[in-house]
């Protein structure tokens, strides 16, 4: 059995290294590394098509390819193994609660494995950016997570979204609560910095709308939110 692990954040991302890590705890071996060979950050879910796509091997299941994290699923699954039976995508180096699934590529790639009936499970952590994070409590607590959630059938063509919480150092252990929840509908906080005629996005992402028991409230009240989603 082929476990496919990628993200948004590219091959390089701690929080790769972090996923496959956990990978290891539950499963006894890393998985296969199939990432973009750079940030993707934000891309939805883009796909490659009408251009060819390079695909580096690092080493041993390790390929960095020149697409998007969908593009990476699609390899995966259709190029370099025949027997792929799960893919986990992250650990995103940040949130994807509520409206940002639809413009995470992180979220996208496990989309993509839902599409052809593969179970997925997108890992993001949200971050407060007073903290660093502390990848092994990640690792830990990913692995977890993955092992609650393969012990739960999944219908056809859906697939699993996981949001870490920004706990304090003081506050990280492996009993952080698991809540399964409804994915937000509120839109993002809309703000823009003008400079010419040129604005920047400046919406503050932690003042969100938090309505209660859904993935943004859950993961902001310091708890790991779950949500199951269809394509």
């Amino acid at each position: 059995m082929t476990v496919i692990l990628t993200n948004d954040d590219g091959i390089d991302a701690e929080g790769l290294w972090a996923l496959q890590r956990a990978t290891e705890l539950f499963f006894g071996n890393k998985g296969a590394i199939a990432a973009p060979n750079c940030e993707y950050s934000g891309c939805g879910h883009q796909v490659t098509t009408k251009a060819p796509i390079a695909i580096a091997q690092r080493d041993k299941d390790i390929y960095a390819i020149a697409g998007s994290p969908a593009d990476c699923v699609r390899v995966a699954i259709a190029h370099l193994y025949s027997d792929v039976k799960l893919v986990l995508s992250g650990i995103n180096h940040g949130g994807n609660m509520g409206v940002d699934t639809y413009m995470s590529g992180t979220v996208a790639a496990v989309r993509e494995a839902a599409f052809y009936n593969i179970p997925a499970i997108a890992i993001s952590h949200y971050q407060d950016r007073r903290r660093e994070f502390n990848w092994t409590w990640a690792s830990e607590t990913t692995a977890r997570v993955i092992k609650q959630l393969l012990e739960i059938p999944l219908p056809p063509q859906s697939y699993w979204n996981v949001n870490l919480p920004h706990l304090p150092e003081a506050e990280q252990n492996l009993n952080t609560e698991v809540v399964f929840c409804e994915k937000s509908n509120s839109p993002l906080p809309l703000e823009f910095q003008t400079e010419g005629d040129r604005v920047t996005y400046a919406g503050r992402y932690h003042l969100r709308d938090r309505t209660p028991n859904t993935d943004v409230d859950v993961c902001f009240s310091g708890k790991i939110s779950v949500t199951q989603m269809r394509i």
